[in-house]
């Protein structure tokens, strides 16, 4: 990544004022999964990281990671769901390195279930956490970034935002409403006049821990839908959007399926997910619900690293992403290029 994206002394990178090994970076859900990537590949560039999340066990080794990647970590044990942590959280960041010029929102929670098998307490955590969790980030990076008129808050979403599936309802609505959230936020500040920048990352299915600590009630191991990726590959746009500003960024081809599909074919996929989405979320082994720990109320013991079960399958690169492709972009292409092939058609015959 460093390779990839070299520092300029003295000019920062897009509205970010410093120098790479100069940055402070926050993070929400860094102690594994896709945050734990991406604080590493910001280690990596030498930034300041502080790693926010509830499990002490994995914030210790995110630390680790960080420092001996090259940058320098600050581990905060917090809940984001709760407003009053965040904003704490916030404020030792900004004691210790006197402002915050990055804020990944990444932190997530989800359940897998039918909508009427989930508890209302569980629907309201999962909502809590991985959007209000969001919206409480932003607005305390807003809190230090608009009064320097400097910074950029990157929500890290879900292709899921663009095409729900069956089975994972309230993180469906939950990431469509951060979305819409930022869609808001982002004319606010247009109409502010404002230099912040906030970006929507748009991921696809990634080899995390999740599918082993997230809730369920369904008897059998939770998988993502099709092939993942490796989370590295989302850590590494992550920061490259963080440093190079855009309005949305698209990772992995499942981002790319989910909104061209539903762009075009809403009530097709409808019918199609309701076979294949439901089953493809759902590992052949069966699972004891009674004895099963998940994380989705209190943290787990134990550091679970980026990595989750799926390292024999799971894909280490992505044509998709570094192609930098739109799926909307795509998508117009693609109906241009029909029309153009009927107009020749026509004229043919």
């Amino acid at each position: 990544m460093a390779g990839n994206i070299p520092p300029a002394p003295g000019t920062g990178f897009g509205n970010v004022p410093c120098t790479v090994d100069a940055m402070r970076v926050v993070i929400t859900g860094a102690s594994a999964g896709i945050g734990r990537a991406t604080a590493v590949e910001f280690g990596r560039l030498g930034a300041r990281v502080a790693l926010l999340a509830r499990g002490d066990d994995g914030l210790e080794g995110a630390r680790e990671d960080v420092e001996a990647a090259g940058g320098k970590a600050l581990a905060i044990t917090c809940d984001v769901a709760d407003r009053d942590q965040v904003e704490t959280a916030a404020s030792l960041v900004e004691q210790a390195w006197g402002g915050i010029d990055i804020w990944v929102n990444n932190a997530m929670a989800t359940i897998f279930s039918p909508v009427m098998d989930i508890p209302p307490e569980d629907f309201k955590r999962v909502t809590e956490v991985t959007y209000l969790g969001a919206v409480w980030g932003t607005r305390a990076a807003l809190a230090r970034m608009l009064p320097v008129n400097a910074g950029h808050v990157v929500q890290v979403g879900s292709a899921l935002a663009y095409r729900s599936i069956p089975l994972q309802s309230a993180y469906c609505g939950a990431k469509s409403a951060l979305r819409a959230f930022t869609d808001s936020l982002r004319s606010e500040l247009d109409r502010m006049k404002s230099d912040v920048r906030v970006t929507h990352v748009v991921l696809g299915a990634f080899n995390t821990p999740q599918f082993d600590w997230a809730r369920t009630t369904v008897p059998r191991k939770p998988r993502p839908v099709g092939t993942p990726y490796q989370p590295e590959i989302a850590a590494r746009a992550i920061v490259k959007a963080a440093l190079y500003p855009k309005r949305e960024v698209y990772v992995g081809w499942g981002a790319v399926q989910a909104v061209v599909g539903t762009m075009f074919f809403p009530g097709l996929l409808d019918r199609y997910l309701a076979r294949k989405a439901w089953k493809g979320q759902l590992g052949s082994e069966s699972i004891n619900l009674a004895s099963r720990k998940d994380n989705l109320h209190s943290a787990l013991e134990g550091d679970f690293g980026a990595h989750g079960r799926f390292d024999r399958e799971a894909k280490r690169t992505s044509l998709v992403t570094k192609a930098g492709a739109n799926p909307r972009t795509l998508a117009y292409l693609g109906v241009a290029t029909l029309a153009l092939l009927s107009i020749g058609l026509y004229r043919r015959r």
